[in-house]
């Protein structure tokens, strides 16, 4: 379980940036095509967060979902997978342009 160790990075990023105050909430964006499971990073909070700043803090999940636009059409689709073809022309050759992003959007300290 990877998320165990982004949860941990997590933390930490947050009491690197909290200025030495308690953590009373901790709103997080993950992408549905990250390949992080937000459930299991719920999980992992509590006990990661024991004993640091953020022991006790609220944590909050904002989903991302897939986005793609295709290189061939230059349709915007919205993508379910990784690996999702183009909704107009069905072509492969696709970029992602939202759903990947796994970071700490906002901090709120006492």
């Amino acid at each position: 379980m990877h998320e165990l160790s982004i949860t941990q990075s997590m933390i930490e990023i947050c009491e690197q940036n909290a200025g030495g105050k308690p953590v009373l909430a901790v709103i997080v964006e993950i992408g549905l095509l990250s390949g992080v499971v937000p459930e299991a990073v719920e999980f992992c909070f509590e006990s990661c967060s024991r004993d640091t700043l953020l022991d006790g803090a609220r944590l909050l999940i904002e989903q991302i979902p897939g986005q793609g636009r295709c290189n061939d059409c230059n349709s915007a689709f919205p993508l379910e997978t990784l690996y999702d073809p183009c909704n107009a022309c069905g072509s492969h050759r696709i970029m992602i342009t939202a759903g990947n992003e796994l970071r700490v959007k906002e901090l709120e300290v006492a």
